[in-house]
């Protein structure tokens, strides 16, 4: 795996005394519910770390130039490797001016597929579904620089001679076939009027996705660090 990926980990992961991944992330900085600033700031990170700022509160008069003071701090005391924007609720008129103000920090800042159209950084889209090859996935955003989120998966989709629909996914651990393309195992039961397909992306899929990625010129990827190293 060529690209880095960036394994967020929560406060508490990070005091649990374990070994961290070599490309630790810091997840779930929010504007505070009690202030004009940030909450759940780390107090140290280690060299490289990556930090990410989501939008579950969404900001709310809050002091755009402030949080940029309180991110900057730790940036350059942990010369992070970047700042992602995690923000996932679309068209929000004060979380597009508070990205504005935190691209001027000083290092590499990526921002979610929502608010990055317009703006000159890197662009944070979401993993790649199970029934799409990756190169279509990316390519809307040919040009940019694109950060990866990497993520397990599960789908099931029943066809019969109306169609194809999404289908309830029962919880198996049994995918005895491979599809290399779409980086996922899969399984197939047949009745008499339908077909049913079972997909599934686990932790040993998302190395030979990312070294696809790496190929079609992704810089990076991020993902759960409880997640992909349970």
């Amino acid at each position: 795996m060529a690209i880095p990926l960036y394994l967020a980990m929560t406060a508490a992961e990070f005091s649990a005394g374990k070994k961290l991944p070599q490309h630790p992330a810091w997840m779930s900085c929010h504007f505070s519910p009690a202030g004009k600033g940030l909450s759940n700031l780390p107090p140290a990170l280690p060299v490289g770390s990556l930090l990410i700022l989501d939008d579950q509160m969404p900001p709310d008069e809050h002091d755009a130039a402030l949080i940029r003071q309180q991110l900057e701090v730790i940036i350059e005391a942990s010369s992070c490797a970047g700042l992602l924007l995690d923000f996932q609720r679309p068209d929000d008129s004060e979380t597009d001016l508070m990205v504005r103000e935190l691209l001027r920090l000083p290092c590499p800042v990526c921002v979610s597929h929502w608010y990055a159209k317009e703006l000159p950084c890197p662009v944070l889209l979401p993993p790649c579904p199970l029934i799409t090859p990756l190169a279509a996935h990316l390519a809307p955003w040919d040009g940019r620089e694109i950060w990866l989120e990497a993520a397990t998966d599960s789908a099931g989709f029943t066809v019969t001679s109306s169609g194809c629909q999404l289908s309830c996914f029962p919880g198996t651990d049994c995918f005895p076939h491979e599809e290399n393309a779409l980086h996922c195992s899969y399984r197939i039961e047949k009745d008499s009027d339908e077909i049913r397909f079972h997909l599934h992306r686990g932790p040993a899929h998302i190395p030979a996705l990312l070294l696809e990625a790496e190929k079609l010129g992704v810089s990076c990827a991020v993902g759960l660090r409880q997640e992909l190293e349970p």
